[in-house]
């Protein structure tokens, strides 16, 4: 994943946990730091396309407001299938980058509030630093008030 940030441009380096990070709150436990700053990657199904929101661990995601705002008739959650699928990567550890194709990614605009932002780096036990800014461009993602 260290190698994926750098050639995005990203200076952050990947932390390993002592314990894995499944949830945004065992991760700012373990961090220090506010749940809110814990960027949860959560992968929907978007009329059977994967949807990659990035949401503040403080928010849960509104799925009528999103499926409305990005123009999707059946939004759901993704079964732990999909996700790797998707990704290559495993629910619990699933990162912003670093995926076999482009994955249509929305930021949530309450993650804009924290100078730093934790981020998943592939695995259950490892998380990066990054920006609100920095995700959006990385991912070219789509700012969005998500909650």
């Amino acid at each position: 994943m260290q190698r994926a940030l750098r050639g995005l441009g990203a200076p952050g380096q990947v932390r390993e946990l002592p314990e894995p990070a499944p949830t945004a709150a065992t991760a700012a436990a373990q961090l220090g730091c506010e749940v809110g700053a814990i960027a949860n990657s959560l992968v929907f199904s978007a009329d059977a396309q994967p949807l990659l929101i990035l949401t503040s661990g403080a928010h849960r995601v509104n799925t009528a407001k999103v499926a409305a705002e990005v123009g999707v008739e059946k939004l759901g959650r993704a079964d732990p299938d999909f996700v790797y699928a998707s990704t290559g990567q495993r629910i619990g550890g699933v990162a912003p980058v670093g995926h076999p194709r482009p994955i249509r990614t929305l930021v949530d605009t309450a993650l804009a509030q924290y100078d730093v932002v934790w981020a998943a780096a592939g695995h259950a036990h490892t998380v990066f630093p990054t920006s609100f800014d920095e995700l959006v461009r990385i991912t070219s993602g789509t700012p969005l008030d998500v909650s």
